[in-house]
């Protein structure tokens, strides 16, 4: 297998830390809204990239995380928590609010079908790791303590940009600055591993007591710095060094950054060996945004009378590191596109025969290759169009869908179930087709075009078969 690593900007050949198993994270949601369809697409590549490994009968240990405290509306420490923007929106509590948004997402996951990761930790309930962690830091001298917070002194790390290859001025404006003006801050990019209860924090809803001291406030009662959280939920749940950490590209400069530093400033060991990071979903070749009405939700997409597969084919159609543009054409053609893949597959023989390994290998080949979602369903449509019996492609494709994830087999089986299609036609739709019936069994073949015509113009199509 070849994975291109962000750290070294060259593909590599994978190499496990343990022999056939995958210590794989991602960084999730902040659970405050709703993820959009961007979001969803990584976790949809995620779970390709999940999918290929066990492809390739390796065990996977997939962790991917809810961050439930501590994300501020900027990634580098500035204004307020996300969190408690959702609080004051809906006027639930903090936990009402991550177990709101929680089970939409995975309830969102499920209808793209994606697998469910291994562990699924939340940021609340590791306040005790982050701060060992923190602690450990402080020891040894990477981070320092001052009456507003406890940061991540980044002068002590010699490669500190080693993941994004910026110069540290360029990287984003610092990684601390923002709403928190500290003046006993060493480095303006210094960032905060822990903020205590005072200051523009003051009145923060999220907090718990911990082992440092401030003179403002008792208990050293504050919350968690955001970058520190993935990197204490990692070492838990995976242990110091990972085989992959993933995340979207906006991750790079700052996030990830950070997490490196400080892990690895702690652990003494790398704390990835393979970076991954995916490309932006664009819409309309613009940035998804909340304001503009473009920050798309699933529940949008079903609403429009999408079927949730057709958005996962739809992802699929681009490869993870490459930018992909949404728009709702795009979306009608994946539907096309999907339901093309299933009526062909669904006219298959029932009878299931043997997996060809000539397209297997091929199909291999190309998914091992930095997970190529393209080639890999042109692989499909070459394997429904080759001289292979047809009990032989039904075996093969089905094979293939462990790694894709469409759910053929349900797909094909509601399709060539009359009483399931049925129940997806509208009951106009079905009267024209019992009367088209009947004209056709009475062998009056004007009437049943002339009902055919009264279908076609209302947006479906027959097929007699």
């Amino acid at each position: 297998m070849k994975l291109y690593n962000t750290l070294s900007r060259k593909k590599e050949e994978f190499k496990p830390i343990k022999e056939g198993e995958v210590l794989f994270y991602q960084c999730g949601p902040t659970v405050y809204w709703t993820q959009h369809i961007g979001n969803l697409r990584a976790s949809t590549l995620a779970d390709f990239i999940h999918r290929v490994f066990l492809y390739n009968n390796y065990k996977v240990k997939f962790a991917r995380n809810y961050t439930d405290v501590g994300h501020l509306v900027s990634d580098a420490d500035g204004g307020e928590d996300k969190m408690e923007k959702g609080v004051k929106r809906e006027g639930l509590s903090p936990t009402e609010i991550a177990n709101k948004y929680i089970k939409i997402f995975e309830d969102d996951n499920k209808d793209l079908n994606n697998l469910e990761s291994t562990f699924k930790p939340r940021a609340t309930e590791y306040i005790k790791e982050m701060q060992a962690l923190v602690k450990i830091l402080l020891d040894k001298g990477f981070a320092y303590s001052t009456p507003l917070a406890i940061y991540f002194d980044i002068s002590r790390v010699k490669d500190y940009t080693k993941l994004s290859g910026q110069n540290l001025e360029e990287n984003r404006g610092g990684a601390g600055t923002g709403s928190v003006e500290d003046p006993e801050k060493r480095n303006s990019a210094d960032f905060a591993i822990w903020f205590f209860r005072v200051g523009t924090h003051e009145k923060a809803i999220q907090y718990w007591p911990s082992p440092f001291t401030s003179p403002l406030v008792e208990n050293g009662n504050g919350f968690p710095g955001w970058h520190i959280e993935c990197s204490a939920m990692s070492k838990a749940l995976l242990g110091n060094t990972l085989d992959i950490h993933m995340g979207g590209i906006e991750h790079i400069p700052v996030h990830h950054t950070n997490e490196i530093a400080q892990s690895e400033s702690a652990n003494g060991v790398p704390l990835s060996n393979y970076w991954l990071h995916n490309e932006w979903l664009m819409v309309n070749n613009g940035k998804m945004s909340k304001s503009e009405g473009t920050a798309f939700s699933l529940a949008e997409v079903k609403e429009k009378g999408f079927n949730p597969l057709a958005l996962k084919y739809f992802f699929l159609q681009a490869h993870y590191r490459s930018k992909q543009n949404f728009t709702w054409e795009a979306m009608q053609a994946a539907q096309t596109g999907y339901n093309r893949l299933i009526n062909n597959i669904s006219a298959l023989d029932n009878t299931v025969g043997k997996i060809d390994e000539k397209f297997k290998n091929k199909f291999l080949e190309s998914v091992s290759d930095d997970f190529n979602t393209p080639q890999a369903l042109a692989i499909i449509f070459e394997l429904l169009k080759s001289d292979i019996s047809s009990e032989d492609k039904l075996a093969t494709v089905l094979d293939f869908d462990k790694v894709l994830g469409l759910d053929i087999d349900k797909s094909r089986l509601n399709l060539r179930s009359e009483k399931r299609l049925n129940l997806d036609v509208p009951e106009n739709i079905q009267k024209l087709l019992a009367e088209r019936k009947l004209a056709r069994e009475n062998k009056d073949y004007k009437k049943a075009d002339e009902l055919r015509d009264q279908i076609i113009a209302l947006g479906f199509e027959v097929k007699d078969r």
